[in-house]
């Protein structure tokens, strides 16, 4: 990998103007369309990588990603390329944006053409077997690089549409921080800043696992109360895993995290709440995950995180439901009953340190 000098454009990043970016997003499914078309939009220089490459320049004559967005007119200055090298070599961020079981395989394509790129994780989830998540997977096939992670309550069919949305983008650089907010910060897009990296992916990962227990609740029609219940439970769960692992309770109150519970818990867009209300019906995941189309990130997620809470102690009776429904043939009543267990606990997390939290 050749020497980074990333200072050499983030040194005078106070005048940075995103027209003077040239930003690559790796990934041509929805949410990588949908930040890319922000930063072409916003003046950036922009490519989309995508592996196909007639599927590349289908986008490039039509001006649409006919698989995930087939709605939406994309910028025109977007511009779709199929291979790699041109996709990552002389460009300012990479943003990347491809589902956790390819993230490392991926990077490790793209380590050759690595000089002075910073490299953003867009990808909620963790990696199967090996619990790294994708700012640690950056860290360790690309050791010397500037890198941060961006998640949010971002459905990316309303990104696309135009509608108000913010996200958060957290590296320990502010030099990064920056850059990427003057990437893709618009008037319809706001992004927010934090320097928390771990927790602000663990709330992107983690509320997945969540969503497909939302989903589930309401293909059996639960009502409001239960809604509730789920989505304040389900956010002391993650609370209490992250602190186990280090990260700021404090960051899940903000947009990574209550903020990306919401969205997705109670969205018909989310893909993890689809699995989830295909489950509820009765298919199976394999049927469930087929209809979908793209990946569902909740599913690993469930599988990693529950092995891991089992390691470290943690009590996360939701996410221990899930798994005995979806994979040890449980009723989908199990998952609210789960919610039922254990009544004597505090109600908000970390407030009654005495008590068993």
């Amino acid at each position: 990998m050749a020497e980074l000098n990333f200072n050499q454009w983030v040194a005078p990043v106070s005048d940075t103007k995103a027209s003077s970016l040239r930003i690559t997003v790796l990934g041509g499914g929805s949410f990588g369309t949908a930040i890319a078309n922000i930063a072409a939009k916003n003046g950036c220089d922009t490519k989309i990588w995508i592996r196909d490459e007639a599927i590349a320049a289908e986008l490039n004559q039509t001006h649409m990603n006919q698989r995930y967005l087939p709605d939406f007119e994309l910028d025109h200055q977007l511009k779709a390329v199929s291979d790699l090298a041109d996709a990552v070599s002389e460009r300012d961020i990479i943003l990347v944006a491809i589902p956790s079981h390819s993230f490392r395989q991926v990077l490790q394509q793209i380590k050759p053409y690595i000089t002075s790129q910073a490299v953003i994780s867009l990808t909620k989830g963790i990696e199967a077997n090996s619990f790294s998540f994708m700012s640690d997977i950056i860290r360790q096939e690309l050791p010397e690089v500037p890198y941060g992670v961006l998640s949010g309550p971002n459905l990316a069919k309303e990104i696309v549409a135009g509608m108000p949305a913010g996200t958060v983008i957290a590296s320990h650089s502010e030099l990064v921080r920056h850059a990427v907010q003057t990437a893709l910060h618009s008037a319809l897009f706001r992004v927010f800043s934090s320097d928390d990296v771990h927790g602000v992916e663990l709330g992107g990962a983690l509320k997945n696992i969540y969503a497909v227990a939302m989903g589930m609740g309401s293909a059996y029609n639960v009502g409001e109360n239960s809604k509730s219940m789920l989505l304040t439970r389900a956010l002391a769960e993650m609370s209490r895993f992250a602190v186990k692992l280090g990260a700021n309770p404090l960051t899940f109150l903000g947009l990574s995290g209550v903020g990306d519970l919401f969205a997705t818990c109670n969205s018909p867009l989310s893909r993890n709440y689809q699995v989830g209300f295909a489950l509820g019906q009765g298919k199976s995941l394999e049927q469930a995950v087929s209809e979908l189309g793209q990946t569902a990130e909740g599913i690993n997620t469930i599988v990693q995180v529950r092995a891991r809470a089992a390691e470290l102690d943690v009590y996360m009776p939701i996410t221990d439901a899930l798994y005995k429904v979806i994979y040890e043939g449980a009723p989908a009543l199990s998952v609210a009953l789960s919610l039922m267990k254990n009544g004597h606990r505090s109600d908000v997390e970390f407030v009654l340190p005495h008590h068993e939290a």
